[in-house]
């Protein structure tokens, strides 16, 4: 078999349908809409999630929990991820973003302490209690801005 010898599958691409054009074509006349009303007129038809006038179950619904719109998202970075820098390197929020192990521009970054930490490094990002400790531990230190 040859790349130009290469076909569809016999009736996996259904020939198009020209509506509208004559009552010899099937759906002519009224291109396949009925006769009159709301659906078969240009634009018609009902808003997502109309029920014909009956309280929508969007509405019956009852509505829980709380939306804090001051509050703010951080990205977690755990502390095993920063192994991949030198030692001595400055983390930074650009240095995150570029180097791949953020990809999500949220409110900010923070890095947890899951894993070990085994460069010493100076961490210009928030940090957890528990993630600050093991950073001095292994020799770094911790700038809070």
């Amino acid at each position: 078999m040859q790349l130009n010898e290469l076909r569809p599958v016999a009736g996996s691409r259904p020939k198009h349908v020209r509506k509208g054009r004559g009552i010899g074509s099937t759906l002519g006349k009224t291109a396949g809409r009925g006769q009159k009303g709301q659906k078969a007129r240009s634009g018609g038809g009902v808003r997502l999630g109309f029920e014909g006038g009956q309280m929508p179950i969007y509405r019956r619904l009852p509505k829980r929990g709380f939306t804090n719109i001051f509050g703010k998202e951080y990205v977690p970075v755990s502390l095993e991820d920063l192994n991949v820098f030198d030692n001595g390197t400055v983390v930074t929020e650009e240095l995150l973003y570029q180097s791949g192990i953020v990809n999500k521009k949220r409110d900010g970054i923070k890095v947890l302490a899951n894993g070990e930490l085994t460069k010493q490094l100076t961490v210009a990002v928030a940090c957890s209690k528990a993630a600050a400790e093991k950073i001095v531990a292994a020799g770094g230190s911790v700038e809070v801005k």
